[in-house]
């Protein structure tokens, strides 16, 4: 542990100052808490900013979810097992590793079954939980997963939003020849469109409101892109997805909270069909429920994660999915408060944070 003493450096989510429209992002050196039987402590290298993040430093909150703060801020990230706790036996130390960031806290109905994302679960960077924005995380060593030799650090930070979109995928049932709808071409957006394309979507349509996104979504793979204008009426925009398309989307996947878009996705799609709720809105949107449910539009909940990392990985190190696109910015950690300054606004994806002052490299 001596390498480590007293160099624990973290981004700090502090109160803001009542001038400012967000939180401060402080530099501290803090204590390295000692892994337990079951954890490892991880260097980390990688972390990547989320909306979700950025959400959290403006407000303190998010979908009535509030920090307490102070707080580390951070759950997309990557490192290199630096200590095992006792009982830990598929790691070691050296081992560089993609980190799950959330995981149950008990074993229910949910987490027996599978669907732990349902269960009570502890969320990296959660109200009451540290992130990763610090050099040496201690983490539950079951949630951490090996890298192969071609995956790099930033593409292990990247599993985490992938792993959004290929649960979205999961739930929609999306496989050989499905036409899909993407409303929103934000990074969960853009994550989902690869998934959905690797699950054997023949066609992906997808939309937005800015033309940097939709030029992004293009060169990941989307076949048809629809910029959204101020005052287009859903059902206009859904005649118009259908015409591009050739025919009504097999599934629809929101990865934006907008009224508009949720109205659009089930006038579009296809009797039979499927819509999935990612993003999150007001909580209180306005939906044609009728027409959805005369035609058996199936709608669902997509919450976080289950049972995606080992696939999210073997995706990425085969060749069949490539998250690097995505990345548009590489900031180290002192520079935090600018990072987050800059995820803040329109004109980028993916911002990756380093946190090893050693190693900047890819």
């Amino acid at each position: 542990m001596s390498e480590t003493a007293n160099v624990n450096l973290c981004a700090v989510l502090h109160k803001r100052r009542e001038e400012k429209p967000c939180c401060d992002i402080v530099l501290e050196k803090r204590t390295i808490k000692e892994p337990n039987d079951n954890e490892v402590l991880i260097k980390i290298h990688s972390v990547g900013i989320c909306g979700s993040d950025v959400c959290f430093w403006k407000n303190a909150e998010m979908i009535g979810l509030k920090l307490e703060i102070p707080t580390i801020s951070g759950h997309e990230a990557s490192g290199t097992v630096f200590e095992c706790g006792k009982d830990v036996n598929h790691l070691k130390p050296g081992d560089r590793v993609a980190i799950e960031p959330c995981f149950p806290l008990c074993s229910d109905e949910f987490s027996r079954c599978g669907r732990y994302n349902l269960s009570q679960i502890y969320m990296c960077s959660g109200p009451g939980m540290d992130g990763a924005l610090q050099q040496y995380l201690t983490h539950r060593a079951d949630a951490c997963f090996k890298l192969p030799e071609n995956v790099s650090f930033e593409e292990g930070a990247l599993v985490e939003p992938l792993s959004v979109g290929i649960h979205a995928c999961r739930r929609a049932e999306i496989s050989l020849g499905h036409r899909v709808l993407i409303c929103g071409a934000g990074p969960i957006g853009l994550v989902s469109l690869i998934a959905a394309k690797a699950m054997g979507a023949s066609d992906v349509i997808i939309t937005d409101k800015f033309d940097y996104r939709l030029q992004k979504a293009k060169e990941l793979g989307a076949n048809f892109t629809i910029k959204i204008k101020e005052g287009d009426e859903p059902q206009g925009v859904a005649k118009t997805i259908n015409e591009l398309l050739g025919a009504m989307p097999d599934r629809s996947i929101l990865c934006t909270g907008a009224d508009s878009a949720v109205q659009t996705a089930i006038y579009a799609t296809k009797a039979g069909g499927c819509v999935v709720l990612v993003g999150f809105g007001s909580g209180d949107a306005r939906i044609p429920l009728v027409h959805a449910a005369v035609r058996e539009i199936d709608i669902k909940g997509s919450f976080l994660y289950t049972n995606t990392w080992p696939a999210a990985i073997k995706m990425i190190s085969s060749g069949k999915i490539d998250v690097k696109p995505l990345i548009t910015h590489r900031i180290p950690i002192e520079k935090a408060q600018e990072a987050f300054q800059l995820a803040d606004g329109m004109s980028v994806i993916k911002i990756i944070i380093k946190c090893n002052p050693d190693d900047q490299n890819n």
